[in-house]
């Protein structure tokens, strides 16, 4: 086996286990948080902590790889963190405690994966190899992890989630040891500063449209299991309508390098967040007909995979040499910090006060503005496989 494949596969056996931890997660914690009493608007608190965290922790993580030149010792620590933090879960009780040692938990566990894709961007830039080949080695976890949860939680009852999480994590930790560091290119000349890359017209609408997408899938997210609970659905039947949608997800990232070269990135975005309107939609107007259900689980393919995949495209052309691992962890802030923020608090309140239909029939409104953001303002010129503009 060359170095090179090598490294390939310890990558993508980090991001399956790591996904495993989300996909143990964000399916079920909520359910566990229900069952213990806490209301939708006090769970989408709690819930939120983990993109609250993201707005900063990424970022100062992300100068310490990029100014050090190292990035595979933060993985470590931010792992090893991870873990020490949420064996803490065991004891807390009461929204204080949980609070506290959730508030802990996510300021580590939140900045693991921006240091592990700037890793990754960086192999992939001396290889000629394609992010959503081992991208796709995390969607399997998660299926694999929300579906064996699914029907152990109806077999054990809910806090067997908390051993999965614990196991998950300690393994997250030792395959963190098992990744060689990857040189940074610190000698690549970039003549923008950070700010004034962020302050580009281009990476403004980009950052501003996957915040808008984000804060949808943040209802999605947090409080997708809790409804389909509310409506009858089983612990097996939402394990599998969570899997389809990341099934959907593996296929759009293998057959991302072909739409990639196809397609432009433009477009790829405009019709992930148009397809992201229907599926909001498709949610709240018909959570009792599972093979709607089953449908808009289906466009998640497009919602997540295949705009998450054009993004990461655009800011690892303006985030180049020392700003590469910043500009991944300022997408994740941005992105996934506020917006999955405003979606989980916003959501919470939503449906606790107007009820879990209406919370994501109002969800759909934020990829809707998405789409007239990234049309108006994401200017890019695409030669080959080059972006200008």
């Amino acid at each position: 086996m060359s170095a090179t494949h090598n490294l390939h596969w310890r990558l993508s056996r980090f991001y399956f286990f790591y996904y495993f931890f989300v996909g143990s997660f964000v399916p079920y914690w909520g359910i566990y948080l229900q069952s213990q009493n806490f209301s939708p608007a006090s769970i989408g608190v709690l819930l939120s902590l983990f993109q609250i965290s993201r707005i900063v922790a990424p970022n100062f993580w992300g100068w310490l790889a990029d100014h050090t030149g190292h990035r595979v010792k933060w993985i470590k620590l931010t792992s090893l963190l991870g873990l020490i933090g949420f064996v803490g879960v065991f004891w807390a009780k009461g929204f204080f405690w949980i609070f506290l040692i959730m508030s802990a938990l996510s300021l580590f566990t939140s900045s693991t994966l921006p240091l592990a894709e700037s890793l990754t961007l960086a192999h992939l830039a001396t290889t000629n190899g394609h992010y959503s080949r081992i991208r796709l080695w995390g969607s399997i976890g998660f299926i694999a992890a929300s579906l064996l949860l699914g029907y152990l939680i109806d077999i054990q009852g809910i806090n067997i989630l908390l051993w999965a999480l614990l196991v998950a994590q300690a393994i997250i930790f030792y395959l963190s040891n098992t990744i060689p560091e990857t040189e940074a290119i610190l000698h690549e000349k970039n003549d923008l500063s950070i700010w004034k890359i962020i302050k580009t017209p281009s990476v403004v609408a980009l950052l501003i449209g996957c915040t808008l997408m984000v804060s949808a899938h943040g209802v999605l997210y947090n409080f997708y299991s809790i409804y389909l609970k509310e409506h009858g659905y089983t612990g097996g039947t939402i394990g599998w309508l969570w899997s389809v949608g990341v099934i959907c997800e593996i296929l759009i990232f293998m057959m991302m390098p072909k739409i990639l070269r196809r397609y432009p990135l433009k477009v790829i975005l405009l019709t992930s967040l148009f397809l992201g309107i229907i599926r909001f939609i498709l949610i709240g107007a018909s959570p009792d007909h599972l093979y709607l259900l089953f449908i808009a689980q289906i466009f998640h393919a497009a919602t997540f995979g295949s705009f998450h995949a054009a993004s990461i495209e655009v800011i690892a052309y303006y985030f180049k040499g020392r700003n590469q691992a910043r500009g991944q962890a300022i997408y994740n802030s941005v992105a996934y910090g506020i917006g999955g923020t405003v979606g989980g608090l916003g959501g919470g309140y939503l449906i606790q006060y107007l009820g879990g239909q209406i919370g994501f029939m109002v969800a759909a409104i934020s990829p809707l503005i998405g789409f007239f953001v990234i049309w108006f303002g994401l200017k890019l010129e695409i030669k080959g496989n080059k972006i200008f503009g």
